[in-house]
């Protein structure tokens, strides 16, 4: 009895990390960059997603979150328009 569970926690931490490994490769299909400008300073980052808004949601959020410190910037931030954003194609 104690090694049927024990094979059967083997399978299922296996089967976990079968999971975590194949939806990282599954990966990121599109890649973007947002340039923005917050309280006078200008930040570029790149996000990936596996559509273009979501990739240019994770640029916007990176940018956003090296220029700001608190909730309030944080929000501030999200909420401006970028200077610039591009997707080029992959």
């Amino acid at each position: 009895m104690k090694t049927f569970v024990i094979c059967l926690m083997a399978i299922g931490i296996l089967t976990f990390m079968g999971a975590v490994v194949w939806s990282t490769l599954q990966g990121a299909e599109v890649e973007c960059e947002v340039c923005l400008v917050f309280d006078g300073e200008e930040t570029c980052r790149r996000g990936r997603g596996p559509s273009e808004v979501e990739a240019l949601a994770a640029a916007h959020q990176s940018a956003c979150g090296g220029n700001t410190s608190g909730m309030a910037e944080s929000i501030a931030c999200m909420n401006r328009l970028p200077e610039r954003s591009t997707c080029p194609a992959n």
